[in-house]
């Protein structure tokens, strides 16, 4: 069952077993009770688009001469300036649609998104989706054109002679050029998120540790309920990095480990039903499976030698959907 649901994600399929969840809000909330401290968020949280939760898109585009695809906003309070486009997903779209629609609006194009480069979020409420693909259409908006949505778009050689809404899309630019340098070759492989609907925010976790005694790699797995991979749900107030943090997989001997990217994301959303997702991290050991000691109801599960080598390949240099923990 551990080969089976690792293989699925290496390939980017979604997991069909059901949504097990070992470290719910209201296993957080009471742990966090017992310590003498109000819980952040109700048990019962439920995401809902717009509502209590943010999800973004943002369209990387790089075209063969290196140039980035990028808008003149229209709103007031950030007109004239120049930005990638970028917007909130609305009810019912993937983040492929999210992405080739807003594409469209701001700056006249068609795009066909080919994978994610970044997933980004700010607390467990705020996710930015970073895509890049191909343009396979439309005509380039010019200010003749402007409207609501922007004002014209252009490729962008030099970032430094525009005026940009904010520099945090610097990272991504250089991102995307990179990747499109490169060769897709050289990244991991073309990835958009799986569809499946989740009710929660859910982090899942494939922790991966070399075996000293014959340098096989084994995965945990949880036998709560039933022998899944570790899952938990994620706090609206608190970041990935915290809720990572919160998890009992090792009790007190926490050995070294860090998330090492995204392997994964689960979305999938009907309107007036809830806008969970489901972020699956890849997060290797830094000890040998032989000094890492584990709680009750967790098991290390060993994988065959070829599929145990391609997870650790996922490990190397731009192998995984990058990560970023805004704080």
């Amino acid at each position: 069952m551990a080969e089976e649901m690792v293989q699925k994600l290496l390939d980017g399929q979604a997991l069909d077993t059901e949504e097990f969840c070992d470290f719910s809000l209201e296993d957080q909330n009471e742990a966090t009770a017992a310590k003498g401290v109000a819980p952040s968020s109700p048990s019962t949280f439920t995401p809902e688009l717009k509502k209590n939760i943010c999800y973004v898109v943002a369209a990387a585009i790089v075209n063969d001469k290196g140039e980035v695809l990028m808008i003149q906003e229209a709103k007031s309070s950030c007109a004239g300036q120049w930005y990638l486009p970028a917007g909130r997903m609305e009810a019912g779209e993937t983040i492929a649609e999210a992405a080739r629609r807003e594409v469209l609006e701001e700056t006249g194009l068609e795009l066909e998104p080919t994978t994610l480069l970044m997933v980004e979020t700010a607390g467990g409420a705020w996710y930015r989706f970073v895509v890049t693909g191909t343009v396979t259409g439309g005509r380039l908006k010019t200010p003749a054109d402007a409207d609501p949505e922007s004002l014209q778009a252009q490729w962008v050689a030099d970032l430094s002679a525009y005026e940009l809404r904010a520099r945090d899309i610097e990272p991504l630019v250089e991102l995307a050029r990179a990747y499109h340098a490169r060769g897709a070759a050289a990244w991991h492989p073309e990835r958009l998120p799986a569809a499946r609907a989740h009710r929660r925010l859910l982090l899942r976790l494939v922790v991966c540790v070399r075996k000293r005694a014959n340098n096989r790699v084994s995965v945990l797995m949880s036998e709560k309920t039933s022998l899944h991979l570790p899952t938990c749900e994620i706090s609206p107030p608190r970041s990935i990095h915290s809720t990572l943090k919160s998890i009992e997989m090792f009790g007190a001997d926490l050995p070294p480990h860090r998330p090492a990217g995204v392997l994964s994301v689960e979305y999938s959303h009907q309107p007036d039903q809830p806008a969970g997702l489901c972020l699956t991290l890849l997060v290797p050991v830094r000890k040998p499976l032989e000094e890492v000691h584990l709680i009750d109801k967790y098991q290390w599960c060993e994988l065959n030698r070829e599929l145990g080598h391609a997870l650790l390949d996922r490990l190397g240099k731009n192998q995984l959907v990058s990560l970023n923990v805004i704080r």
